[in-house]
């Protein structure tokens, strides 16, 4: 019998990642927050695999930490693997035989909210193609910025693209705005920033910090007891730090009818994830 090279927690279908996200608002009040969170990561093409990981997390059905594919994409339940390579192809990039995997938060108790959700979209020789920003708001609108990787976006830095908004998110924030994103893809960490700029400049900077963790059951025990009800947290935060920034002197922007090119990408209804 041969020898067969030992499976490391890096080939594993889903893994955690647990860590800070911070949001420093710059003009026209500072305003600054940090808070814990655990997000997930899954390959699209493995979900049979990530829903046998552990007895308390499921794939597409209940369990106390779960991932389903209707939360993202179309929202329909359809494959997100294929909804990716169709996002891809439109762009000009295949996918066929090429690793997806999907940064986000999980369902707890059968809730969550993705404030953003990253596609990595690999080729078939692993080369990074394409990365997916899928933004959504807290009125059930959602849009995903899909961006191919160009030579010049890699650096010893991380990779870095740029995209204007096409979605209105924030009721503080006018959609007259570019993002910047600086990607630090998953490893051993993961850590992701955006920074919000308007013709004056840097208007909001957010980011994510976290380290790999295998999805096992002891540590999403770990997790359920050290980050209680994180999913529900995120979006008592949104609106925590909304009324903070308010009592603050900010004060809300006409919300606009959503661009033509955003209609076409956002949900048809609002549905909350845990629907």
């Amino acid at each position: 019998m041969g020898d067969h090279p030992a499976k490391t927690h890096d080939d594993d279908a889903a893994a955690l990642y647990v860590g800070d996200v911070m949001h420093a608002r710059l003009k026209p009040v500072g305003h600054r927050f940090t808070y814990r969170v655990m997000s997930l990561l899954v390959d699209l093409g493995r979900l049979d695999e990530a829903d046998r990981q552990s007895a308390l997390f499921g794939v597409n059905r209940a369990a106390l930490y779960s991932f389903h594919e209707k939360d993202h994409g179309d929202r329909d339940g359809s494959s997100l693997r294929a909804y990716a390579a169709r996002c891809a192809a439109a762009h000009g990039v295949d996918l066929t035989g090429g690793r997806v995997r999907l940064l986000c938060y999980p369902r707890l108790l059968g809730y969550a909210f993705n404030p953003l959700s990253v596609y990595f979209c690999h080729r078939a020789d692993g080369a990074l193609a394409l990365i997916i920003y899928e933004v959504r708001n807290t009125f059930g609108e959602i849009h995903a910025y899909a961006l191919p990787l160009r030579a010049a976006d890699i650096s010893c830095a991380g990779i870095r693209q740029e995209q204007d908004k096409l979605l209105h998110v924030s009721p503080f924030i006018a959609m007259a705005m570019r993002y910047h994103f600086r990607i630090s893809p998953p490893q051993d960490t993961v850590k992701l920033r955006i920074l919000e700029t308007d013709r004056e400049g840097p208007l909001l900077a957010a980011t994510f910090s976290g380290r790999r963790r295998a999805l096992t059951s002891a540590a999403l025990l770990g997790a359920f007891f050290a980050l209680p009800l994180v999913t529900f947290k995120v979006m008592a935060a949104i609106h925590w730090e909304a009324l903070r920034l308010w009592l603050k002197g900010a004060r809300p922007v006409r919300c606009p009818d959503l661009p033509a090119a955003a209609a076409e990408t956002a949900s048809r209804s609002p549905r909350p994830q845990g629907s």
